[in-house]
């Protein structure tokens, strides 16, 4: 079939999560016996329909035609195809000023890092960099040992953003500490992360038992796993630490300016989510105006 030509290009280009919507479109077309290659716009339609009434929120079939457009435009350059079929599906809505992410308060961030900690070296540690740095899922499987630096005195991960931005997240001492036990060395005061794996000159820093780097989707199911074991109620994902992350963040002082460089949001409007999420009714306007005009 079409699919089995088409994964192996986009391996090639697509990001993490473009990778699990690709997937997923593939496994909708096999089992209904469609071509990849063939598929019309009402075919899209189908999906798109399927998706909403499967309860997939709205900003996630957004996103996930956005990746299956991105796929066939792929196709397009490739000569392989001659029409992007998504190019004419009608896509939901989604309020850029509004966040679906369910986000945790503080007392569920520092239970699931507990029930992290309990679990293991690989979760403390992956759940520690997650929440204390807001990094996104994809930019932490990602990274290798050698992005784990020092710059002007700090302790810092060289991560490649959306659009491959290059930034570096500060690792305060919990996160170096959980990092240290995982990785299976004492960091000395100024002395740079390193590996003690000779098998691989750079390898990634979150890897399976065999070497191999871990999977998303299955670090994915390890930080649902860990939010039910810390009794979290709802739908907890890799992205929920890092809403919560913003949230708590802007609770305790950072200034959204500083947020938006932390958390490498390209639009302000995506930091001033987080505000929204963790507003209060006593922080309205309303109370201000009392004084100014009392």
């Amino acid at each position: 079939m079409g699919t089995e030509k088409m994964k192996k290009p986009a391996a090639s280009y697509a990001r993490i999560s473009e990778k699990v919507d690709l997937v997923e479109w593939f496994a909708f077309l096999d089992a209904r016996d469609l071509d990849a290659l063939t598929v019309e716009r009402r075919h899209l339609d189908w999906w798109r329909n399927w998706l909403t009434d499967t309860g997939s929120a709205l900003s996630t079939v957004a996103r996930k035609l956005a990746a299956i457009s991105s796929f066939y435009r792929y196709a397009q350059a490739e000569n392989i195809l001659q029409v992007n079929p998504v190019q004419l599906v009608t896509r939901p809505k989604v309020d850029a000023d509004h966040s679906s992410t369910n986000g945790m308060t503080r007392q569920q961030a520092r239970d699931l890092i507990d029930a992290a900690r309990e679990d293991g070296p690989r979760s403390h540690a992956l759940v520690s960099l997650l929440l204390h740095t807001g990094a996104r899922l994809a930019e932490v499987l990602n990274a290798r040992v050698d992005d784990l630096q020092r710059d002007t005195g700090h302790r810092v991960l060289v991560v490649r953003r959306k659009g491959g931005k290059v930034s570096k997240l500060v690792l305060n001492a919990p996160v170096v500490h959980a990092l240290a036990a995982y990785m299976g060395q004492a960091v000395a005061e100024g002395t740079q992360l390193t590996t003690t794996d000779a098998a691989s000159a750079n390898p990634h820093i979150f890897t399976t038992r065999t070497g191999k780097a871990w999977a998303a989707s299955e670090a994915f199911r390890t930080v649902q796993r860990l939010a039910r074991r810390a009794g979290i109620e709802g739908s907890i994902s890799p992205h929920s630490l890092r809403h919560t992350h913003g949230t708590l963040a802007l609770d305790n002082g950072v200034t959204l300016h500083d947020l938006q460089d932390s958390m490498g949001h390209a639009d302000p409007r995506t930091t001033r989510r987080y505000d929204r999420a963790r507003r209060r009714l006593e922080k309205s306007s309303a109370y201000t105006l009392a004084n100014v005009l009392s």
